[in-house]
């Protein structure tokens, strides 16, 4: 063997960590890119907003401007509002849409993973859980109001029904999806029915779980703000219709500048469970 041909594969392997290098500094450009993009995008529509705005050619009564939006959450930051300080408010609001959302993503889980490994049980509740989802779920929150009053159990009724579809039908397709060979493995090395749904199911489907986490999330907001705007003490929802009620529209896209930032920091924290927890798999950069 020549001293050539031992030379060649010393030569390939330097390469690799060059070659993963280039990569990572493309991926970083790239991401750097991206984030530059979004912000002049964001500046851009803001911008123009403002400019058209001031000069008359949209409505500033009816259509406010993004100054006026922060001027008005800074009134809001600073000396409170009608209903309390905005901390009180986001506090509020938040609180049912986590309690609704804890409840629902547990129930539509539990739910959603019964009927899936239980044919029985998909054949009996199936026919009713469709007509309840063919139902459009926002029309329901009158019908909490009257039953649970103002009080948060109505806004946390509301985010339940919101939430609880999306993850019971992807707790229920991921229960289907589970790749039969692991669960015929599991049974051959003598693992119960309660074994192989604990240790193969809910891990198999636990990435269909979270991919319904993302939207239903928002969801729950919906459902809180959807309860407070028709009827509460207090709350981000009550600030719109107040706002609404007083032809205040500077305060209606204040209080939409508010759950946007809420609903984000919560994405960005669903965001950071999910990567924690599969850390086995490759990012799409890495594919």
């Amino acid at each position: 063997m020549s001293p050539e041909t031992l030379s060649t594969p010393l030569v390939t392997t330097a390469r690799t960590p060059d070659r993963a290098q280039s990569r990572a500094r493309a991926a970083r450009r790239r991401k750097a890119v991206v984030v530059a993009a979004r912000i002049l995008l964001l500046v851009a529509v803001l911008g123009l907003w403002e400019g058209l705005s001031r000069a008359k050619v949209i409505d500033p009564f009816n259509f406010s401007m993004p100054s006026a939006i922060w001027d008005q959450i800074q009134s809001w930051t600073l000396h409170g509002t009608a209903l309390g300080s905005l901390g009180e408010q986001i506090w509020y609001t938040l609180y049912e849409a986590l309690l609704g959302w804890f409840i629902g993503v547990a129930a539509g889980v539990v739910l959603g993973i019964a009927l899936g490994r239980v044919a029985f049980l998909a054949d009996l509740l199936g026919p009713y859980i469709k007509v309840l989802n063919s139902i459009p779920r926002i029309v329901l929150a009158p019908v909490f109001l009257i039953w649970f009053g103002l009080g948060p159990a109505s806004k946390v009724a509301s985010a339940v029904v919101l939430v609880f579809f999306p993850v019971f039908f992807n707790a229920f397709q991921g229960a289907r999806e589970v790749d039969r060979n692991l669960v015929s493995n599991a049974r051959m090395l003598g693992a119960s029915d309660r074994q192989v749904t604990l240790q193969v199911v809910i891990p198999s489907a636990t990435s269909w779980i979270f991919t319904s986490l993302h939207v239903s999330f928002g969801f729950a907001l919906i459902g809180a703000i959807v309860g407070e705007y028709i009827g509460a003490t207090r709350g981000i929802g009550l600030l719109v219709a107040q706002s609404q009620g007083t032809l205040n529209s500077a305060g209606v896209y204040a209080a939409m500048v508010i759950l946007a930032v809420v609903a984000l920091f919560a994405e960005g924290l669903l965001t950071f469970a999910e990567r924690r927890i599969f850390r086995w798999k490759p990012s799409n950069s890495e594919q």
